[in-house]
């Protein structure tokens, strides 16, 4: 009879490590969130923990148009950067995954770190790299360049998250489709894509976010007059500690739980359909 496996740590001790590091990784993630939604709503005039009062003031200045212009333009430009980077992530690293999942193994083999390249190198790099290519073909820094360095970048990761689903398809059910008659664009609408559809939503999300959320490549590559989100606040910070920016923080961690939230319901109504 085979020897049951022990233990080197008392029980007791496993569980204080387990436990108690969980706890504190979670402590240091969730602790800055949880300070920036509190200061947001301060009613001083600087940002400063603890809070001076409660007072949605802050917010307020940061919706009104007149004294929030600048801000409301660049959460423009960030908005839609982002969602262009999705929609050029989409046309590149989907037909790129699905093509990865039907090569040999070792083709993929090769090809996936060429693919996955963007990630391992640093964005303040690559931003810098790539404004000395533009300037030399003769290409100036604008939203269009900063759209496209976005996506060279944070493509990766829609090309990453969908490549894991389609790895998992069972290809006999293209192979039914097309005996039956469909085309190979029929097959792709009606069988392939609503297959690969939660590791395209788990990829726009992300590519959504890292863009939203990147200072160096549009730090690089944005013209002037392209202000972004990330470049504005990092502004008021050194302007004066601006509340406006607590603000910002708030409505961001917002709109990424609520992301996340619809996220997950899409992902499992998708998986029971």
């Amino acid at each position: 009879m085979a020897k049951r496996p022990t233990n080197p740590l008392p029980e007791w001790l496993y569980k204080i490590f387990v436990f108690g590091l969980g706890t504190l990784c979670l402590m240091f993630l969730i602790a800055p969130i949880v300070l920036a939604l509190v200061m947001s709503f301060t009613g001083g005039q600087t940002l400063k923990f603890p809070p001076e009062g409660f007072s949605l003031r802050w917010y307020e200045a940061l919706l009104d148009p007149v004294r929030s212009a600048t801000e409301h333009i660049a959460a423009f430009n960030s908005l839609k950067i982002a969602a262009l980077a999705v929609f050029g992530a989409l046309l590149f690293a989907v037909p790129a995954a699905i093509g990865a999942s039907r090569v040999r193994r070792n083709t993929a083999n090769a090809v996936e770190p060429l693919l996955l390249s963007p990630l391992v190198l640093p964005s303040l790099v690559y931003g810098l790299a790539a404004l000395i290519v533009a300037n030399l073909i003769g290409i100036r820094p604008s939203l269009w360049l900063t759209i496209a360095g976005h996506i060279v970048v944070f493509g990766p990761l829609m090309y990453r998250s969908v490549a894991v689903v389609a790895q998992g398809l069972d290809p006999s059910l293209e192979e039914a489709s097309t005996l039956m008659g469909a085309s190979w664009l029929t097959t792709l609408r009606r069988v392939t894509l609503p297959l690969l559809l939660p590791g395209i939503l788990a990829g726009a999300f992300l590519v959504f976010i890292q863009s939203l959320d990147n200072v160096s490549i549009s730090l690089f590559l944005a013209d002037p007059s392209t202000t972004v989100l990330p470049l504005r606040m990092f502004a008021l910070i050194e302007e004066g500690l601006d509340v406006r920016v607590a603000a910002m923080s708030g409505i961001l961690i917002t709109v990424v739980l609520i992301g996340l939230l619809i996220g997950r319901r899409a992902l499992g109504r998708s998986q029971t359909s």
